[in-house]
Parts: C-alpha cells; sequence; structure tokens
C-alpha cells in the first residue's frame, strides 16, 4: 500500500511517498532530510500526539483551567483520553506545571495544568 504524507519536522513540508506493508514502512521518497523518513516511520508505525484541552474547575476563580500531557499520548487513545479530562473537577489551587492526574490512563504520561488557578 502507497501512503503520503506532509512531512512537518522542518520547514520544507516535503511531500512523502511511503510504502507500507502490513503497518510496516519498507520505504520512503520525498524526504529531503533525515528527519522525513523517521517522520513517517512514526507516522505510519506507532503515531503519538501531544494532547491539549481544559478542565472545568468547582470553587475556583477560574471556570476552567488549560491542561495538556507532558508527553505523547497514542493517537488511537485520544477519544478515551478526552472522555478522561471531561470527567475531571479541579477544586483546589494548582500552579502551572502541576499534575492533576499522574500515570494518566496507564499510559506513563501526566496530565499537567498550564495555568496557576485559585
Amino acid at each position: 500500500m502507497i501512503k503520503n504524507l506532509t512531512c512537518i519536522e522542518c520547514p520544507k513540508g516535503c511531500h512523502l511517498t511511503i510504502e507500507v506493508e502490513k503497518d510496516y514502512v519498507i520505504n520512503v521518497n520525498g524526504n529531503q532530510c533525515e528527519k522525513g523518513e523517521s517522520y513517517a516511520r512514526s507516522e505510519v508505525e506507532d503515531p503519538v500526539r501531544l494532547l491539549t484541552s481544559s478542565v472545568l474547575t468547582k470553587g475556583l476563580a477560574l471556570k476552567m483551567v488549560p491542561v495538556r500531557t507532558d508527553k505523547p499520548v497514542p493517537r488511537d487513545r485520544i477519544f478515551e483520553a478526552m472522555d478522561a479530562i471531561r470527567k475531571i473537577r479541579l477544586c483546589k489551587r494548582v500552579k502551572a506545571g502541576d499534575a492533576i492526574a499522574a500515570n494518566f490512563l496507564d499510559l506513563n504520561v501526566n496530565l499537567i495544568v498550564t495555568r496557576d488557578a485559585s
């Protein structure tokens, strides 16, 4: 199977043509640097994303507080992660960088706040 992607690892935006067999990259064409090949392999074999969102608060000045994961989350678990985030209610003061969910969804990532809230 052939997949086409635009590389986002550098400003060139190379158009990649990726030959895939059984969910593994066989060949990558179109990359103008080494980053293109590693990006293609990552996107096909193990796609991950940093997740950013916000959580509701209760009893704080802000109604919502922005959050993000401190490491990428597998792309196929994003909807599950968003469902879990929707259930969180922050009731205590936090500082930017505080983890509000350690080992979030057993993914070895932390959900951290990105703004102070009191």
